[in-house]
């Protein structure tokens, strides 16, 4: 799936859902803390991961219109491993994640709209603003 983006003034905006972008930016989702740096300005790489990780999956399932239970089965996994995956509390395995990625798409192409960010494995389109 493409991103669907508008270039405006040289920058470049990705096109959300405006219900979605109200979750997203009212803070209301809950997103995991990243980790704090020590002394010498280092954080922990698997909690990086982790929190990384939690932040992609909460903000995509959002923009496709998902509760964590629809998603979990969507994606055919347990409700409660996906609550610990999104709190940041677990590190999910390559096909946990893609069984989610899965899930999203698909739920994204029935609701017709596109990932916030683009994936390595996702192309990323521009869509010309009319001026």
């Amino acid at each position: 799936m493409k991103t669907m983006t508008i270039e405006r003034g040289g920058r470049v905006y990705a096109l959300v859902p405006l219900d979605a972008w109200e979750k997203l930016s009212s803070g209301e989702l809950g997103m995991p803390s990243l980790p704090a740096l020590d002394p010498e300005g280092r954080m922990d790489a698997v909690a990086f991961a982790r929190a990384t990780i939690a932040r992609g999956i909460i903000r995509d399932r959002t923009v496709a219109g998902l509760s964590q239970a629809a998603l979990a089965r969507l994606a055919g996994i347990d409700p409660a491993t996906l609550n610990r995956i999104e709190k940041a509390k677990v590190t999910p395995d390559e096909t946990t994640v893609r069984k989610i990625d899965r899930a999203i798409t698909a739920a994204m192409r029935r609701r017709n709209v596109a990932a916030v960010t683009p994936r390595s494995s996702r192309s990323q389109s521009r869509v010309a603003a009319k001026k």
